[in-house]
């Protein structure tokens, strides 16, 4: 897979003109976009047509967690909507996640497109061991916790997991190699880390075994996002 195809844009603006500009400079230099609730609540349905009418690839990072009925009713429309990629939260357990993954590819066969990419979310990278003990009040560690929801993922039928660089290689080990894995809380080196508490290069994600990375404001923020995604690009190209 081409480094350009790994890169995900993190589109977390806040109306559809900011969307479309950042689409319409970085398309050409990037394999998908990520819609989170940001952009998605401000935007709607049409911040995946955007994309979606100018030929790019949708992530719809939009975390679904409800009873089981819910989300699979959720799942049908995002996939109508054409949406390449889809998250729901692994803390809603094995039915809810098993309901996703059937109607995911009910939904697609009737509609007549490959199904979506299915992943289950697990840690959010803005917790660390201590948030999640004492906040969350989920005792294990954070890496024992993304394990334990990755085989979860898995075994619900799931494509893989959302989960921070920290955690690559033990997912990796316990849910074999065409495990996908997508991963935030990339940074290169020097950048603001902004909310995030676990966080890898774009390069050291990719040795660990990361299957996508998901760049938000390194990109986004940056004076010429096309010139700084091209430079991620290049950073990642010696290691794919």
């Amino acid at each position: 897979m081409p480094s350009r195809d790994k890169i995900i844009v993190a589109l977390d603006v806040p109306d559809l003109a900011a969307g479309e500009k950042l689409v319409d400079q970085l398309f050409p230099y990037v394999g998908m976009f990520k819609v989170g609730l940001e952009f998605y609540t401000a935007a709607g349905p049409a911040a995946i047509r955007m994309i979606k009418e100018r030929g790019g690839k949708v992530f719809a990072d939009l975390k679904l967690h409800d009873i089981p009925n819910t989300v699979a009713g959720a799942t049908r429309a995002l996939v109508r909507l054409g949406v390449d990629m889809l998250n729901v939260h692994a803390a809603g357990g094995r039915s809810m996640m098993e309901a996703a993954a059937a109607a995911a590819r009910e939904e697609a066969a009737a509609v007549g497109r490959p199904a979506p990419v299915l992943i289950a979310v697990t840690v959010l990278t803005s917790l660390d061991g201590e948030a999640l003990r004492h906040e969350v009040g989920i005792e294990r560690e954070v890496e024992e916790q993304v394990v334990r929801w990755a085989r979860l993922a898995r075994d619900s039928g799931l494509d893989g997991v959302v989960a921070s660089p920290r955690e690559i290689r033990a997912i990796r080990e316990a849910c074999g190699p065409e495990f996908v894995i997508v991963t935030p809380g990339v940074r290169p080196a020097g950048a603001d880390l902004g909310d995030q508490r676990r966080v890898m290069t774009p390069a050291a994600a990719l040795q660990e075994g990361a299957s996508y990375l998901v760049i938000g404001r390194p990109i986004t923020a940056a004076p010429d996002p096309a010139a700084a995604a091209r430079a991620i690009e290049r950073e990642m190209e010696g290691i794919i």
